[in-house]
């Protein structure tokens, strides 16, 4: 059985900034919305695709002194470059901090919600390094200088090579 990812259920506290930044700054939008049960909290469904009725959705539950999450973040996968250097300039409109990282298969972007919740959005590359890997990489580089830079970088892991020469390495690993 192969498990893919499906959506993601977060407790919030103030939907009006929530919808906010997931709909104006991710680009989600609501696909259906109502109370769980009767007279039950809503809950608010989110999607980027007309294929997937929510990726995301939010239950209005969380009190302000409640704790944080113990999330650690939702990572979403953007198709190309381009996809994650518009998503910089997004999150650079909302003045929203963000920590660009690469672990030499991807390159990302790590951020917070308005209420705390961890966020990765990345774009993979076309190199396979083995994990847990990380390294700042610079957001301002184009699609060109940061491959070269991720090549650079990351090629003298031992496990370094294209993604497709090492498909299948990497699963059912125990050690």
């Amino acid at each position: 059985m192969q498990l893919t990812w499906s959506h993601a259920v977060l407790n919030i506290k103030d939907e009006a900034s929530m919808l906010d930044f997931y709909t104006k700054t991710l680009g989600f939008s609501i696909s259906d919305r109502g109370p769980i049960a009767e007279k039950g909290p809503d809950i608010i469904f989110l999607s980027q695709t007309h294929d997937e009725h929510h990726q995301l959705a939010f239950v209005t539950t969380r009190k302000a002194e409640d704790p944080p999450s113990a999330l650690n973040h939702i990572a979403f996968r953007v198709q190309s470059f381009g996809d994650l250097q518009n998503l910089k300039t997004r999150l650079e409109a909302v003045e929203q901090d963000f920590l660009p990282l690469s672990h030499g298969n991807t390159l990302s972007f790590y951020f917070a919600d308005p209420e705390g919740n961890g966020l990765e959005v990345f774009w993979d590359t076309p190199w396979h390094v083995s994990q847990p890997s990380g390294v700042v990489w610079d957001s301002n580089l184009d699609e060109t200088a940061a491959l070269a830079w991720v090549e650079a970088t990351f090629n003298q892991d031992a496990e370094f090579a294209l993604r497709e020469d090492a498909q299948g390495k990497f699963v059912n690993r125990t050690s």
